[in-house]
């Protein structure tokens, strides 16, 4: 295991399969990056930071397709809507 800063660490899958609880108390506290033959595999996280994280996603989705729609309204015409009322029919 190596700390590659305060808020990750490098770990091998040996060291995955044998210290498992370590390694989960270090996700919680920091990213754990799992390598294997020397390249990265996969990334271990906690639940509150992968939470954070699909929140971040989820807005940052929210502001692309605001902004999709937007420009789709500023480029439209009248012509290009129809009423309410017609759309129920």
């Amino acid at each position: 295991m190596i700390n590659i800063n305060k808020d990750a660490t490098l770990v091998g899958v040996s060291e995955l399969r044998k210290g498992i609880d370590k390694i989960l108390e270090k996700a919680r506290k920091g990213l754990v990056i799992i390598e294997k033959r020397h390249k990265p595999q996969a990334v271990m996280m906690s639940s509150e930071e992968f939470d954070h994280m699909q929140e971040v996603v989820d807005i940052a989705e929210d502001i692309v397709l605001g902004t999709i729609a937007k420009m789709r309204i500023e480029g439209s015409k009248d012509e290009d809507f129809i009423d309410i009322e017609e759309l129920m029919k």
